[in-house]
């Protein structure tokens, strides 16, 4: 893989608006002399908790904890790697990116893959170009009006048909300069196994581009539309390759991304005419699987998009079949799942079709939790008619209410299983208690909350200790020589606190530096900045008060620590009222100034 140049990646950075680049994710508003706060872009709350440091250009969560700077930030929004967040905020800011010095091999293979990424993006043109232009598209055309899917939309999604010849592509590509390894290794040529020669992959079909969360043509999907005479699978995809892996595409994601970001949700379909159906009616967070079997890689990729999943797939068994691998497959993600109640025999775009885009926004604002699906699922499928078939039902609800807290959410299913089976709370906790689940019955546990914990209140100490490294920050001249003399281990009772204080001790001119691999230390000094930038009347006197409250909790510690000794303790109480007292006249200078200021 081609790399930029570190100088880049510096230009980049300081090319950077951080107040315009989380502006657009988040309303911000000015709180200090160097602060900005807003709603969080990545939990649900309704007071503000997200803060950035503009002059930093880093941003913090204090209620969920997130954090990062401007690439962590477009790649948790965008669902983009490093490099793809590199190159986004390249586009955004205008800043040219050098390639570094390559070993000629190596810049070889990305002009060869650059090349491939060209062919198919040609083709997708091509394709798209044959489906309005071509009078051999009239069937297709006819068929995707048929399902209620508009010009405009279908535009957006760059739908295109592949004419019936055997080798049009083949001969526009040969024109254009590409030859026929390159068309064979781009998935869009097939090999007879009579005579050897190539020919095109798709033929009379429909075609959706299969892109990656770039925008950029991985892949095709080709939708036959079938005749008299033609054997061909309903659909066929490119072939795996160099570019495309099915067991990673989500068709979509290029478009779905923003909104899902914003919203916070994706929803997933099974079908490509699904997703366009729904963006259609401004469902605009939504991507499809392609077919019901989803995967460990796609899992991954819509965790970047967003932290819940709301399953819409088909009613029928087989869908439901699939919400059940797709909980065993997002076992361990932090990834809340609910599932989208369909109508039986429906599907996405059926349904829009024919009660329009109110009801599938309806149904999505209905989804419910994973595990109520689940329960729900397991009291329609069973035989509740005897004894027998109630035990077995109960046998299957064990491992499920195993993995449930105690909640409102518990109780509530509690009492629908108790109404369906016609037993009292009571006993059927009992019964459903009985036996601890086996690991295999074991299903994830994907709660919101769970993805980024609010954050646990800070004791008095700890809160202390923050400040006086908050202060640091925001007075380095009084902070560099307080650190320099600081002792973390006997003055700062948090551990987390005395990594922070010795990093600080470095970097007090720039927190954000020489962070590389150590995320609980990242993400604590990221706050610590955030929370400095937002004082706006530090003053010398108050950063005494600070530094002579350590001074006095670490007297304290110890008195308490001769005491259980059983050691004399009259010098540390001297030094102990001694620092009172000090703490005492800076305090009144600082109320002092304040009332001067006012």
């Amino acid at each position: 893989m081609a790399l930029y140049t570190n100088d880049s990646k510096e230009r980049v950075r300081d090319a950077v608006d951080m107040v315009d680049l989380v502006s657009s994710r988040t309303e911000l508003r000015k709180a200090g002399a160097n602060r900005f706060t807003g709603l969080c872009p990545f939990h649900d709350e309704r007071s503000p908790s997200f803060g950035i440091n503009p002059a930093d250009k880093v941003y913090y969560c204090f209620g969920c904890q997130a954090s990062g700077d401007a690439f962590t930030f477009v790649m948790e929004t965008e669902g983009v790697d490093f490099k793809g967040a590199l190159e986004l905020l390249a586009d955004r800011y205008r800043v040219a990116l050098e390639l570094e010095d390559e070993d000629p091999r190596a810049a070889e293979q990305r002009q060869r893959r650059e090349r491939l990424l060209e062919l198919l993006e040609r083709t997708a043109t091509y394709y798209a170009r044959q489906l309005w232009e071509s009078r051999e598209a009239q069937r297709a055309r006819a068929y995707l009006t048929e399902r209620g899917l508009e010009e405009g939309m279908l535009r957006e999604f760059r739908v295109g048909y592949a004419p019936s010849a055997w080798d049009t592509v083949l001969d526009a590509s040969r024109r254009a300069g590409f030859g026929n390894r390159e068309l064979y290794d781009a998935g869009l040529a097939t090999k007879s196994e009579k005579s050897g020669r190539i020919y095109d992959r798709f033929r009379s079909q429909i075609i959706f581009p299969l892109a990656d969360a770039r925008g950029r043509v991985r892949g095709f999907a080709g939708r036959t539309l079938g005749g008299e005479g033609d054997r061909r699978p309903k659909y066929v995809n490119s072939p795996e390759s160099e570019l495309f892996h099915k067991r990673s595409q989500l068709f979509a994601a290029d478009l779905a991304r923003a909104p899902a970001a914003k919203a916070g949700s994706v929803v997933v379909a099974e079908g490509y005419t699904d997703v366009i159906a729904m963006h259609q009616v401004g469902v605009r967070n939504s991507v499809c699987i392609m077919g019901t079997s989803l995967t460990e890689e796609q899992v991954a990729e819509l965790a970047r998009l967003a932290p819940v999943v709301q399953l819409a797939l088909d009613a029928d068994s087989a869908g439901q079949e699939a919400m059940l691998r797709a909980a065993r497959v997002a076992a361990g993600r932090k990834l809340e799942l609910r599932v989208v109640p369909l109508p039986r025999g429906e599907d996405p775009a059926e349904l829009v079709q024919r009660a329009g885009g109110e009801e599938i926004e309806r149904r999505i604002a209905a989804s419910v939790p994973f595990v109520r699906f689940r329960v729900l699922r397991a009291l329609e499928a069973g035989d509740l008619s005897d004894a027998e078939g109630k035990d077995r039902v109960l046998a299957q609800l064990r491992g499920i209410f195993a993995t449930l807290a105690p909640s409102v959410m518990r109780e509530e299913l509690l009492r629908i299983v108790a109404d369906r089976i016609d037993l009292s709370t009571e006993l059927l906790n009992s019964l459903l208690a009985q036996r601890r689940p086996d690991p295999a019955e074991r299903e994830q546990r994907p709660q919101a909350a769970e993805q980024r914990a609010p954050a646990a209140s800070l004791g008095r100490r700890e809160k202390q200790e923050r400040t006086f490294l908050e202060l640091c920050i925001a007075l380095p001249d009084l902070g560099s020589p307080a650190l320099a003399e600081l002792d973390p281990e006997a003055d700062l009772a948090t551990p987390a606190l005395r990594r922070a204080a010795l990093h600080l001790r470095e970097h007090l001119a720039a927190p954000s530096e020489a962070l590389e691999g150590d995320e609980e230390l990242t993400a604590l000094v990221r706050a610590l900045s955030v929370r400095a930038a937002g004082i706006e009347r530090a003053s010398p006197a108050q950063f005494r008060v600070e530094r002579l409250q350590l001074e006095l909790h670490r007297i304290e510690r110890e008195i308490a620590a001769a005491r259980a000794r059983d050691e004399p303790i009259s010098d540390l109480a001297k030094r102990r009222g001694t620092t009172q007292a000090a703490i005492g006249r800076a305090m009144e200078q600082v109320m002092e100034e304040g009332a001067a200021s006012r």
